[in-house]
């Protein structure tokens, strides 16, 4: 079946990896650095599409026009059949809704709806519904929804709320980052009742494997953006019911994930993603843009051990 039959849920499966943005020591965008760590991750064997401007590729603080760099030099450099979605991430709605038009135009094949930050704090439903309306009548490209981990405040979506979601056909898939293990299955369960069509990926990095046990269409994951090689490998030793294999594989992965995602202090995920490309030598710079400070010392030797075990040293 060729790429221009299948649809774009068909197209979600598998591991796609969540990307970053190289950035200059004075925080501008490396257009060169970027392109070629999009090329380079997007043509890895098994990578079968890349999310741009996700929380990865510091969405909250690229401008629009930075965004649309980004998925323009995505579709340029990934190779033809290497799936584009991108990111959506403002806390107006009416910018939310004018960032996606802008995107989908720019080459993005799919947009993912991030909750804006400020929901953690609180928000109602018809709040949530409202955004993804706008985003939804502004676009027209397949859309997706983003399970907020459970530990991120009101983020993260009640069950009625994610029925409501889910009722609306515009949104075909869900990038399941709950980041916990009861959260997840509950949310697969429901949205597996409601919609038999509806594309759940497992996206929490620290357990790739219990989502892929419980059941997972694949997975957009930033893991994959350091080590895809590892993360395919995972992916497909799932997919055959090779759980033993698929244990090995997470043996080699799980220090590595604890410690991009969850050694405090939080919030830390993208300043040791790209450290990691430093200390593997594909990045010459590591810089993230303020309010986040380079990589400790004691981050850097976590991170090393980390990388060694997982045969990246």
């Amino acid at each position: 079946m060729s790429v221009r039959t299948r649809t774009f849920g068909d197209r979600l499966r598998g591991i796609h990896a969540a990307t970053v943005v190289p950035m200059k020591p004075e925080f501008g965008i490396d257009e060169a650095k970027l392109a070629a760590h999009l090329a380079s991750v997007a043509s890895t064997p098994g990578i079968n599409g890349l999310l741009v401007n996700g929380h990865a590729g510091e969405n909250f603080v690229l401008s629009l026009a930075e965004k649309q760099r980004v998925v323009e030099l995505a579709s340029e450099h990934a190779p033809k059949d290497c799936l584009i979605v991108s990111g959506v991430n403002h806390e107006s709605s009416l910018e939310a809704a004018r960032e996606a038009a802008t995107l989908e135009q720019a080459g993005a094949e799919g947009l993912l709806v991030f909750p804006p930050n400020s929901w953690a704090l609180s928000h109602g439903d018809g709040c949530v519904i409202e955004h993804h309306r706008h985003i939804r009548d502004a676009t027209t490209v397949p859309l997706m929804l983003y399970a907020a981990p459970v530990g991120a405040g009101a983020m993260a979506y009640a069950s009625p709320l994610l029925e409501q979601l889910v009722a609306d056909p515009r949104f075909v898939a869900i990038k399941e980052g709950s980041w916990e293990v009861a959260a997840y299955e509950q949310n697969l369960r429901l949205i597996r009742k409601l919609r038999s069509d509806f594309v759940v990926l497992g996206s929490g990095d620290e357990h790739l494997l219990t989502s892929y046990l419980v059941g997972s269409a694949g997975s957009q994951v930033s893991l994959a953006c350091v080590v895809p090689e590892l993360v395919v490998s995972l992916w497909i030793a799932a997919e055959a019911g090779d759980w033993p294999r698929a244990r090995a594989v997470h043996e080699k992965l799980y220090p590595l994930a604890a410690a991009i995602y969850r050694d405090p202090p939080g919030g830390r995920a993208t300043v040791r993603l790209k450290a990691c490309l430093k200390l593997l030598g594909r990045l010459s710079c590591d810089a993230v843009r303020p309010p986040q400070p380079p990589a400790t010392p004691d981050e850097l030797r976590a991170l090393d051990i980390a990388l060694r075990i997982a045969g990246q040293g």
